[in-house]
């Protein structure tokens, strides 16, 4: 299946942990395709940001259980990537051209 590497990757996840993997361990956090395998995500990030990777690890991530009222549903199951630069690589920056 040949996607573009827009809908691999869909956005950087910008939270709390994903901020010390990348300062302490040069990783990076994104909510991916449910679909995309590893090497899918490596390509990926390495054409959209002009990187080089060293690993891919990936993680099912279960949807929570939402209420409104009486009614009850379910969000919807996505997946997350944890992406491993080599060294010497330039760290990616999300908010540069803010």
């Amino acid at each position: 299946m040949n996607r573009p590497a827009y809908q691999i990757i869909l956005a950087p996840m910008v939270t709390e942990k994903s901020t010390r993997l990348k300062d302490a361990q040069g990783q990076l956090c994104f909510k991916v395709a449910k679909g995309a395998s590893k090497i899918q995500i490596k390509k990926a990030v390495e054409s959209l940001f002009s990187v080089k990777v060293e690993t891919v690890r990936t993680a099912q991530m279960h949807g929570k259980m939402k209420r409104v009222g009486r009614s009850q549903g379910r969000r919807a199951d996505w997946k997350k990537a944890y992406v491993k630069l080599k060294p010497g690589e330039k760290m990616i920056e999300y908010f540069e051209g803010v």
